[in-house]
């Protein structure tokens, strides 16, 4: 049995049945054995002629023939030629039982695979067999090729050449020789680099160049290179193939492959170039690696990540820009085995899911790698991809949902702000609902101070107290944040709040920071314990907090200023209506104090004014007892309670009585009390004046001229009935009285027949007449006789023991002199030649005492001045009160003396002269006094009427006039018998 080649075999064999019966097997067949089935093949057919040989060929398969020399249509070598006519390849082995050389060279020439003769061995005639199959087996792989070549080698879209191993060209095709315009002789034995479409370029032909080298060394070599077709239109194309040779003419990609061709033996024995045009390829390639680096890219940075899982729920794709929600990488991601690690076990519902095949917007929580939370909307689809078919979307929305939640907790706040009454309710709100709005731990809030120039500490959170400590006043002005952003109005934000001063305190556990001014309110100050904290949304939902809480103190200080406008306005109105009613008021009283004739009536028209129509529920006039130490009724307005109340309480000036009549008295300054209930266990008056429900009190003194005519008390039944207004007003109207009872003393004191005369010692140094008497170290004196006008008063003095004109030099100096003149020189000189004596005129300025105690009805009636001691005599009428025209003196002078006091009858006054020198007027007086101590009346006169008016700045019809008219009077009081006594110095030479 043969094994090999021939076990798997098909052989056909072709054979006479007489063929070899001259030599019988044996077996006794016919055919001797060598030719049995069993010869070692798996199948062998056996045919007798020529034709069924063929057929057999034909319908295959056969792997060998093998054929005796004689058949019964023919020889085995006929068989053999109408077998190569088909087929080359199908081995033939002839085994002839009668061969010879002759018939072994004929099959060799008519292509017999291998000859052995018949009577060989079967192990001979097997290996024969196998060596045919074997080569026949050969032929026609090596035809395969061949065939396969040629048509690789003549592809119609690819150019192809067959090089040496050296790079020359041994063969190219038609595209080949087309795609550089030449033809085969153009090329054959040339270097393929000088002939290839790349030929132009010197880099290009370099890089063929060591191609081939590699090649040839038995490497294959693949390059993608630029080609431009080109090609000319003789014009016999029509239109369509010349749109075809534009396109041609484009710019296209070669994919070009050299690789070597081997031999049998293994050496390389060609290299074989072929250039594919691959430009639709490599353009999609190009698309596709756009679209993929695209799709990279976009998924590399992308905020949303894509996830894929099988049904298991594990992880067949992760998205490379998983990082950016979860912090792990897609290996990690993976290696949490199912996406429930990742999402929670209950994202969905899949029967859900099954049902509607996307589900979307689906919020869940996530924790990162560094242990963040996310809060994430996830997008669940139904897919098939590759091995996965659930694919999430997941967007992390976190900034989202805080930037929504800060907004609602914004809106929250703003719609509180809009309720806040005060600046502290607006800033411990702004500071407690800071750290919902933007998720900070620390706040602030400073308010300026513009009276010390300081941002104050208004509110703090506590995480500002943990973090930071106590926040301390910062002067605006100084270097520091907080100043320079109220000054600057901009908004400063730190990353991290070590890198710049902000703070005072150095051991500050705040790092990112933010100060925002609050317009001219202040400064807001929001911090964390962590770095760079404040991106874009929280800068801008810092500075919306900021905005917010300034529009809120605007808003309170708008409405704080409307409320003290309004209440301003209302409390002037009410001070209008008070200032109304009292200015009708003292109308009233001024209209009462004009008819009233006595000091009597004054009081009570003004008790009785103010009390009418229950402007005030009392008023009294009070003023001190003889002895001083009493306060006595002198006028009351009021019901009888009012009585009753002035029965129960003290007052006494001498006591420890704090009732407000008897305070204004001593004081004598205005006493109001607001309230009566104010100390009401302290002072037992109170309790009575609440007790006639009074409640508020006005005490003031009626003084004119430092003089006190007594205490206007004036009680009402509500608080504060006496405002800072009412106070002046009534301030005034009692000196208003005050006057009007000095007016009425004067005119009564001009009207009375009787008087009192008091006399008074002075030692003032700073009187004018003292001052003058010192310097001239002279007597003067005057009787009376004072005329009044605007800047002062004008009196004659008469000097002794000193020259008129020692006087008048000495009156240059003093301030209270305005003007001193010479009015008689004084009698003739004796036999020593001194001039002593005289009469000089004194202009005076205000204050003049004798003016002032003319306003309260005293009259000065003489005064005599020596260098250390004045004499003052002047008359009080019986209407004054004596001691009180003492106190008036007094109060002029430093040192004063009652010397005398002595009651005089108008009949009694002087010799007569008060009668007449009251009947003249102060210019009168004053035009007939210079007449008189000039010598005018003298004769010859000393000085002429012209000089006299000269002196006294009048003209001479003026002088005369008045000169006239005191004449006039003198003999109306002498005619008349209203003088007494008046003998040879009436009024005008007696001496002092």
């Amino acid at each position: 049995m043969v094994s090999g080649p021939i076990a798997d075999a098909h052989l056909l064999v072709a054979k006479s049945d007489t063929a070899g019966t001259d030599r019988d097997s044996s077996d006794g067949s016919t055919e001797p054995a060598r030719w049995r089935t069993d010869d070692g093949a798996d199948t062998v057919t056996t045919v007798e002629t020529i034709d069924d040989a063929l057929e057999r060929v034909t319908d295959g398969p056969i792997d060998c023939v093998v054929t005796g020399r004689t058949l019964v249509d023919g020889s085995g070598l006929e068989l053999l030629e109408a077998i190569r006519e088909r087929d080359a390849t199908l081995p033939v082995v002839l085994a002839p039982v009668d061969g010879d050389e002759s018939l072994a060279s004929e099959a060799i020439t008519a292509g017999v695979t291998e000859y052995v003769a018949a009577d060989r061995s079967p192990e001979e005639r097997g290996r024969a067999i196998e060596r045919a199959i074997e080569t026949g087996r050969r032929r026609r792989r090596r035809r395969s090729r061949a065939h396969g070549f040629t048509a690789v080698f003549e592809d119609s879209e690819t150019q192809s050449w067959l090089l040496e191993p050296d790079g020359r060209v041994r063969r190219a095709n038609e595209v080949a020789l087309e795609a550089i315009d030449a033809t085969g002789t153009d090329v054959v034995g040339r270097p393929f680099p000088d002939v290839s479409p790349w030929r132009e370029s010197d880099d290009e032909r370099a890089m063929l160049r060591k191609a081939l080298e590699t090649a040839a060394n038995g490497s294959v070599v693949r390059r993608e290179l630029p080609w431009t077709a080109s090609g000319e239109n003789d014009g016999s194309e029509d239109v369509s193939a010349e749109i075809d040779r534009a396109d041609s003419d484009r710019s296209r990609t070669l994919s070009v492959t050299i690789r070597p061709v081997r031999d049998e033996t293994g050496t390389v024995s060609s290299v074989l170039v072929r250039a594919e045009d691959v430009t639709e390829r490599a353009g999609l390639e190009q698309e596709l690696r756009e679209s993929e680096e695209l799709h990279r890219v976009t998924l590399n940075n992308m905020t949303d990540t894509v996830l894929v899982t099988d049904d298991d729920g594990e992880f067949t794709y992760v998205c490379p820009n998983v990082h950016f929600i979860f912090g792990y990488d897609d290996d990690e991601i993976h290696e949490m085995g199912t996406i429930d690690e990742l999402l929670g076990a209950e994202l969905f519902d899949r029967e859900e899911l099954a049902e509607e095949g996307v589900l979307t917007n689906i919020e869940c929580t996530a924790t990162d790698e560094a242990g963040r939370e996310h809060t994430l909307l996830v997008n669940v689809r139904e897919v098939s991809i590759q091995d996965g078919t659930t694919l999430y979307s997941c967007r992390d929305v976190t900034e989202r949902k805080r930037r929504d939640e800060a907004l609602t907790a914004l809106h929250r706040t703003t719609r509180r702000l809009l309720y806040a009454e005060t600046d502290r309710e607006i800033v411990d709100l702004v500071v407690g609902d800071a750290t919902d709005v933007l998720a900070l731990e620390a706040s602030g809030i400073y308010r300026f101070d513009p009276e010390n120039n300081v941002l104050q500490p208004a509110a703090h959170s506590s995480g500002m107290a943990e973090l930071h400590g106590p926040l301390s006043a910062e002067r605006v002005g100084d270097e520091n944040v907080l100043g320079a952003v109220f000054l600057e109005g901009e908004s400063r934000f730190f990353e991290d709040i070590t890198d710049a001063a902000a703070f005072s305190n150095p051991t500050t556990d705040v790092r990112s920071a933010a100060f925002v001014p609050l317009g001219d309110h202040g400064v807001f100050v929001v911090g964390s314990s962590s770095p760079d904290e404040f991106d874009d949304a929280s800068r801008e939902l810092t500075d919306l907090l900021a905005a917010t809480t300034e529009a809120a103190l605007d808003r309170v200080e708008r409405e704080r200023t409307l409320r003290e406008r309004d209440r301003e306005l209302k409390r002037r109105n009410r001070q209008l209506t008070r200032l109304n009613r009292i200015n009708e008021l003292i109308r009233e009283i001024d209209a009462a104090l004009v008819q009233a004739e006595t000091r009597e009536e004054i009081e009570q028209a003004v008790c009785d004014r103010l009390t009418a129509a229950d402007r005030f529920s009392v008023a009294w006039i009070g003023a001190s007892d003889d002895g001083g130490d009493h306060l006595e009724v002198c006028a009351y307005g009021g019901p009888r309670r009012g009585r009753e109340y002035l029965d129960s309480v003290s007052l006494s000036l001498t006591g420890d009585a704090t009732e407000p009549a008897v305070r204004t008295a001593i004081d004598r300054e205005v006493t109001v009390v607001s309230n009566v209930v104010d100390g009401l266990r302290d002072e037992r008056w109170r309790g009575e004046a609440l007790a006639a429900e009074y409640q508020s009190v006005l005490g003031v003194p009626l003084s004119y001229d430092e003089f006190t005519y007594g205490v206007l008390t004036v009680y009402a039944d509500r608080p504060d009935a006496f405002d800072d207004v009412t106070r002046s007003v009534f301030d005034e109207l009692g000196e208003t009285i005050a006057s009007a009872i000095a007016a009425v003393e004067r005119k009564s004191a001009l009207l009375s027949d009787s008087s009192n005369r008091l006399e008074f010692a002075v030692r003032d140094e700073s009187s004018v007449f003292t001052r003058l008497a010192e310097r001239a170290d002279c007597t003067l004196w005057f009787d009376g006789g004072v005329r009044q006008h605007d800047d002062g008063a004008t009196v004659f003095a008469s000097v002794e023991g000193a020259s008129a004109t020692d006087v008048v030099a000495a009156a240059a100096d003093l301030v209270a002199v305005e003007d001193a003149q010479v009015v008689d020189g004084g009698p003739s000189p004796a036999d020593d030649g001194d001039r002593t004596g005289g009469t000089v005129r004194l202009v005076l300025s205000r204050p003049f005492f004798a003016l002032r105690l003319a306003d309260h009805g005293i009259v000065l009636r003489r005064l005599v001045a020596t260098p250390s001691l004045a004499r003052i005599v002047v008359d009080v009428p019986s209407s004054v009160d004596a001691r009180e025209s003492a106190d008036i003196v007094s109060s002029e002078f430093e040192d004063v003396d009652l010397r005398s006091k002595q009651t005089v009858d108008r009949t009694m006054r002087a010799d007569g002269r008060a009668d007449l020198l009251d009947t003249l007027t102060d210019r009168q007086l004053e035009v007939v006094q210079l007449a008189y101590y000039g010598g005018y009346f003298e004769s010859p006169r000393a000085r002429s009427g012209e000089d006299v008016a000269e002196t006294l700045e009048i003209s001479p019809a003026a002088f005369y006039q008045h000169v006239r008219t005191a004449q006039r009077k003198l003999f109306e009081a002498l005619f008349d018998g209203t003088a007494h006594a008046l003998g040879d110095e009436v009024g005008l030479n007696s001496e002092p």
